[in-house]
């Protein structure tokens, strides 16, 4: 009888230590975790450590905006503001309409560096320079770049520039603000208007053809998404169709 009691007290024994072994395995990855720091994919991305090497750093308070204001326009007042990593809004009106929109808005990883990589080149919180040619075009339309960190800012307002720069700077906006409009109509449209897609779907492969989207590859999901959305015309998702596989070329 005392024999059967050890062999079962071993038994026992072996069973505990075999579900402390797995409890202790399955929690393994919690505790490698840092407490407090943003959850992350424990399967492999190889972005982890990386992502917490970038949360160390203090961030960058410095905030940029663009604004462009024609009355006369259908578009008549664009401002995008944003931060160093490239997330803000924008806000636009349209002519006849009293109420502005204001979206959120994210700049792409490309867009952003372009972005950047001009605002760094004008030294534009150093610089006393206007921007403004001798000629003055105010049909055109009125754009101010604004730059500020802390207490240290600056705005620069013309209405046409021969600094090679200062144009490179608005039409990277410009093009973000066009991609973001579109964007904004075509949800729109989608939702209320949906015989409207077509025409707007035009525009969208206008835009692609001559440069004007900050980055062609932030519309693929929205594409892909409307090739399967039966509340459109088949001629909108067919359109989509044809500008996602040129964007994915």
């Amino acid at each position: 009888m005392k024999a059967k009691i050890r062999t079962s007290g071993v038994v026992l024994l072996a069973v505990l230590i075999s579900s402390s072994a797995a409890v202790l395995t399955w929690a393994e990855p919690v505790h490698a975790q840092e407490p407090g720091a943003p959850k992350t994919n424990l399967r492999g991305t190889g972005q982890g450590t990386g992502r917490r090497e970038e949360n160390k750093r203090p961030p960058d308070a410095t905030r940029y905006s663009y604004e462009f204001t024609q009355p006369a326009f259908y578009i008549r007042h664009i401002l995008i503001e944003h931060n160093a990593a490239g997330e803000g809004k924008i806000t636009f009106e349209r002519l006849g309409e009293s109420t502005p929109i204001s979206e959120p808005i994210e700049l792409s990883i490309g867009a952003l560096g372009r972005v950047l990589a001009l605002w760094a080149d004008l030294r534009f919180l150093d610089s006393n320079e206007s921007y403004q040619s001798p000629k003055q075009f105010p049909h055109l339309g009125t754009m101010r770049l604004h730059m500020e960190n802390g207490e240290h800012k600056r705005t620069a307002e013309f209405n046409w520039t021969n600094d090679k720069g200062a144009g490179s700077l608005t039409n990277e906006y410009r093009r973000l603000a066009d991609q973001a409009i579109f964007v904004f109509d075509l949800s729109i449209a989608r939702e209320n208007l949906p015989l409207n897609t077509p025409k707007l779907m035009e525009q969208l492969e206008s835009l692609l053809t001559h440069g004007g989207l900050s980055d062609p590859y932030q519309l693929v999901p929205m594409l892909r998404d409307l090739t399967t959305d039966e509340h459109v015309p088949l001629i909108t998702r067919n359109h989509a169709m044809r500008l996602l596989k040129r964007i994915e070329k």
